[in-house]
């Protein structure tokens, strides 16, 4: 009996904490395995940070962004598959 909990929808959890300095955590939830990208893009869609990018198993999974080098500002954490996408924004204070 398989009683491992996969998740049941592809998702992004809201950034903690937002505002933030000098990093941010979030969670993905992957409920198929395949490619998965998660970048992070400033106001001017220049890519600023990867998170994540390539493979990985339906599961859960804890990303941070450690933003120490870019200044402060509004950006967007995109995590797209072959076929979904969630955005998110996020303010850098320092």
């Amino acid at each position: 009996m398989d009683v491992s909990l996969k998740p049941v929808a592809f998702g992004l959890s809201e950034a903690y904490p937002n505002p933030f300095n000098p990093s941010t955590t979030m969670n993905l939830s992957v409920a198929e395995s395949g490619y998965v990208s998660v970048q992070v893009y400033n106001v001017m869609g220049q890519l600023v940070a990867t998170l994540a990018d390539g493979y990985m198993d339906a599961s859960d999974y804890s990303l941070t962004w450690e933003a120490a080098s870019v200044s402060s500002g509004v950006y967007f954490i995109t995590a797209q598959t072959a076929n979904q996408a969630a955005t998110q924004k996020v303010m850098l204070l320092k």
